[in-house]
């Protein structure tokens, strides 16, 4: 690996040219997407966009920070339908998605109190309620949730003459890749230290100057935000809304999917992403099987590949960087 000689080389996000071809040549891959694959494909590759940008948020928390979180579900309910209401009243879209994002950063700092004196399970638990306590809201209001009938989102018009499937694949990648730059950059600034600081041991952070309570309730409002940002997004591709979408089983879908990816690893997330969206769409016949496939793979990954997908990536590119002298 190479050496490191300056902060400012340590900060650039691509330093080997190397890297910078096949990096470049995914997000092409990517790009041309719609052109060679088939519109089932462009519709998945569409769905985990939107989910990869909230299990980013989920890894910045989990992941950098080391504060768990069950209660993603709640956020990701609060921002698709502030998005929701707020778009059937004609507020333009990019205002509708940024508020869905502040509405679930704001009530992230809320729940982010109780990461003030606890820890763990405790926590784990703490967030947990807040999740299905929010779920049992929505389901119990017909004015939030629009009732019976759900509530009914009008849809982007596609621009520059492309298909609807197209138009909202690049729209939602688009999205993403943005989120995708914001989370690696947190990653490397003081902001992105800090975290990684209080998960490795919060006392020696700060005893170091680490405002503790300043990074704890950033880290479940950046988180937040990211998970408010993915409901938008996914209420406006849908187009519809109603509470049963936002479960528990959803926190823990967006919990695998930071295990399986990759913990404290921005690309594991998006892996995570792509096999939490895959896994049920392999097993469309035995979807009683989507569970037990997500358990037994967590087991393996804690087992033989604690890094996760991302882990076993790094492993791959080392081995052939090193080859035949291995």
């Amino acid at each position: 690996m190479d050496l490191i000689e300056s902060y400012r080389e340590e900060l650039q996000l691509i330093r080997r040219p190397w890297t910078k071809a096949w990096v470049s040549a995914i997000v092409l891959a990517l790009f041309l997407l719609p052109f060679y694959a088939p519109e089932h494909v462009i519709y998945i590759a569409s769905i985990v966009c939107i989910y990869a940008i909230g299990v980013q948020g989920q890894n910045l928390l989990i992941g950098y920070t080391g504060q768990i979180s069950f209660g993603q579900a709640g956020f990701l309910a609060i921002g698709a339908y502030t998005f929701g209401h707020l778009a059937r009243f004609g507020v333009p879209w990019p205002v509708a998605l940024l508020s869905a994002g502040l509405m679930a950063g704001l009530f992230g700092v809320i729940v982010g109190f109780p990461s003030l004196r606890l820890k763990g399970p405790y926590l784990a638990i703490a967030t947990m309620g807040f999740g299905i306590a929010v779920y049992q809201i929505f389901a119990n209001s017909e004015l939030l949730s629009g009732g019976r009938m759900g509530l009914s989102i009008e849809k982007l018009e596609p621009i520059l003459g492309l298909p609807p499937l197209k138009f909202n694949y690049y729209f939602n990648f688009l999205i993403a890749l943005l989120f995708t730059l914001a989370s690696y950059n947190i990653v490397s600034s003081y902001m992105g230290r800090a975290f990684i600081a209080i998960r490795d041991n919060d006392i020696a952070a700060e005893v170091i100057g680490v405002n503790l309570t300043r990074y704890k309730l950033l880290s479940f409002a950046v988180s937040s935000f990211y998970t408010g940002v993915q409901g938008g997004l996914y209420a406006l591709y849908l187009g519809f809304l109603e509470p049963n979408m936002f479960t528990f089983m959803e926190s823990v879908t967006i919990f695998v999917a930071v295990i399986i990816g990759g913990l404290a690893s921005i690309e594991g997330s998006i892996m995570g992403a792509a096999f939490v969206i895959l896994v049920p769409q392999l097993f469309t016949s035995f979807k009683e099987m989507v569970p037990v496939v997500f358990g037994v793979a967590i087991l393996i990954v804690l087992i033989f590949e604690p890094l996760g997908l991302a882990g076993r990536w790094l492993k791959t590119r080392l081995y052939f960087s090193n080859w035949p002298f291995r």
